[in-house]
């Protein structure tokens, strides 16, 4: 019984051993030097063309934020005639609609039978006609600086897919604090990181620039409501290397209650199985082709979600501690490691306030694992995340 008993305690911490050893290894990369950034500026010094932006804004019932969005967008210091804003206006109020025509942008207001962010992006790159070189995807309740595009102008002539720095812009509680900074976490791992070493970096949905015709291509391919992570599947299978600029930033409300939360986990779970599932049957030829940026992301999609595993190894610890000591010193190990990799990934203005905010973090995944109890993979329903 007890040898039964110790071969699933080691399965289970090999398995676990897997997850914690990825966020390990690219936090420590994290820690280095980043020459590549010098391409852009150097880059910078050669090119003087000002591309032709499109800029678009998927909302769905996000009356109380896309004005605000918009107006501040519209302060930009880049040449008006060098971009469109094309607000995709679904199921927004008529108030809302009537004020977003009086401003210098283009309003679609489309009817879907089944609402999704691909569906609206879809819609947009169909209706609005125009000589366009890149595209810019951001969420209704995303706020940029006024030199925005005067950034991304540069990067623009050097890369084809980029992904800026989303960062939160409320920390009203503990749920918006602890978003924002597992957000900054996702930064320094899944984009930082891999840029430093050379990978590609991982999109996030929202303040993503790419090459118009690139996208254009694209966009019509994606069917599921986990849209960001499809088409970061669609590059990295095209090879097409997407770039992390740390230094533009997207600012973007972080959710504030437990239940819009869930909601988000909910969606973000869901579209992570379904790439999962999506990409494994594309292995053998990543694996042929030496696809590799292709194969780290079917990687990444397996990892147990880090909330969880907090909690999961705090437990199993303390339970090993108590039933058999002996074996529980590879588990204490094991959430050490971590911790002090999460520690590190964060930002350290943020540190501080993160890990003061750590006690709302057991309700938050106790309502992931009820997530994975109520999951369906095959689900393609837009689950929206409401804003305030």
């Amino acid at each position: 019984m007890w040898q039964i008993l110790h071969i699933i305690d080691i399965t289970l911490w090999v398995i676990i051993l897997g997850s914690v050893a990825y966020v390990a290894f690219f936090t420590f990369i994290s820690l280095f030097y980043e020459k590549e950034d010098r391409i852009a500026i150097h880059a910078a010094a050669l090119h003087n063309r000002m591309a032709k932006f499109l800029i678009l804004y998927p909302a769905y019932n996000e009356d109380r934020v896309i004005i605000n969005a918009v107006e501040r967008f519209l302060e930009q210091d880049y040449p008006k005639d060098h971009y469109t804003v094309v607000v995709i206006s679904d199921h927004m109020q008529s108030e809302t609609n009537e004020h977003l025509r009086k401003l210098p942008i283009t309003l679609l207001t489309p009817t879907f039978e089944k609402s999704s962010k691909a569906k609206a992006m879809q819609y947009a790159i169909n209706e609005v006609q125009g000589d366009f070189d890149n595209v810019v995807i951001l969420d209704a309740d995303n706020v940029v600086r006024p030199e925005f595009l005067s950034q991304l102008n540069v990067f623009c002539s050097v890369y084809d897919a980029i992904q800026c720095h989303r960062c939160a812009k409320n920390a009203d509680n503990s749920v918006a604090v602890l978003d924002g900074a597992s957000e900054e976490i996702n930064n320094t791992i899944f984009r930082k990181a891999h840029n430093r070493l050379g990978l590609a970096s991982a999109l996030i949905g929202s303040g993503m620039c790419f090459n118009y015709e690139l996208f254009k291509k694209n966009v019509f391919q994606l069917k599921t409501a986990g849209e960001d992570r499809e088409l970061e599947a669609l590059l990295l299978h095209q090879e097409i290397f997407i770039k992390y600029a740390p230094d533009i930033h997207v600012f973007d409300e972080k959710v504030n209650s437990q239940e819009s939360f869930q909601r988000q986990r909910m969606r973000w779970m869901t579209a992570q199985i379904q790439s999962l599932f999506s990409n494994l049957p594309k292995i053998p030829e990543a694996l042929i082709h030496g696809k590799i940026n292709f194969i780290d992301k079917t990687i990444q999609q397996a990892l147990i979600p880090r909330s969880i595993l907090i909690v999961l190894l705090t437990g199993i610890s303390i339970l090993m501690t108590i039933i058999v000591p002996q074996w529980s010193e590879k588990w204490w190990i094991l959430l050490a490691v971590l911790s002090l990799s999460l520690f590190i990934a964060i930002p350290r203005q943020l540190r501080i306030r993160s890990f003061s905010k750590a006690l709302a973090i057991p309700g938050l995944v106790l309502r992931m694992f009820r997530n994975i109890l109520h999951m369906d993979r095959k689900n393609t329903d837009f689950i929206h995340t409401q804003h305030g």
